[in-house]
Formats: structure tokens, sequence, C-alpha cells
């Protein structure tokens, strides 16, 4: 169910584009903020983009997209975005887990919004 997505597919970027919009639209009034800048990507961005995305896809729908960036001493969880309806149901968490088997022997790092309660406890 989660799979490598190649974001050098315009299908793949437009998808990618859809799901930043809806999740990161809900982040923004969580930390109430009206200029946010992960909603200032567009399709191009993604097109353009040297980092690695990982989708829990389900029926062709993305429910949940993870984008990693290689740092030379730790890989950075760049973005872990959630379609809103599949809040709470622990895609998030199958997300994190994943990465962390598949890397096992890596730093990693993080961040979020301090108001963000959700995303702070997930990565706790």
């Amino acid at each position: 169910m989660i799979f490598s997505l190649n974001n050098k597919s315009v299908s793949v970027a437009e998808k990618l584009f859809s799901i930043w919009q809806e999740s990161y639209s809900i982040e923004a009034k969580l930390l109430k903020v009206n200029d946010f800048p992960p909603l200032n990507r567009t399709k191009q961005d993604f097109l353009d983009s040297s980092t690695c995305f990982y989708g829990f896809i389900k029926d062709d729908v993305y429910n949940a997209v993870i984008e990693l960036r290689d740092n030379e001493c730790a890989l950075h969880i760049q973005s872990l975005v959630v379609q809103p309806s599949q809040f709470r149901k622990g895609i998030a968490s199958k997300m994190i887990a994943f990465v962390l088997r598949e890397n096992m022997n890596r730093n990693f790092t993080v961040e979020t919004g301090c108001d963000n309660l959700p995303a702070i406890n997930l990565y706790l």
C-alpha cells in the first residue's frame, strides 16, 4: 500500500499538488496563519523537486504522502500530508513506521508548527 512515487510524472505531480492543498489548508487553519508556504507549492515545484516521495495509495487515491530530503547527516521528513477524510485512521503512523523501517541506520530530522499538536504527538 506504500509506494515510491515518481514526482517527475505530470499525473503524479497533479495528485501531489491536490493532497498538499487539501491537507495543508487544514494545518494553516490550525496554526491560524493566512500565508502558509506549503500551500504556495505549484505542480511545477513537484515536478522539479529532488526530494523522494512515498504514497499510501488505495484504489488509486492518495491517502497520504511523505516527502523525504536526504541530507548528508540525516534523512529529513520534509512533509507528511494526509487526505483530510483519512485523518485519525493511523495512516501517518504507518508512513512513519515504513520510513523508519526502510532506513534503520539513519538519523532523522523533522519540524512542524508549535501549535500543530497532532503532528507533534505523531513525531514524538
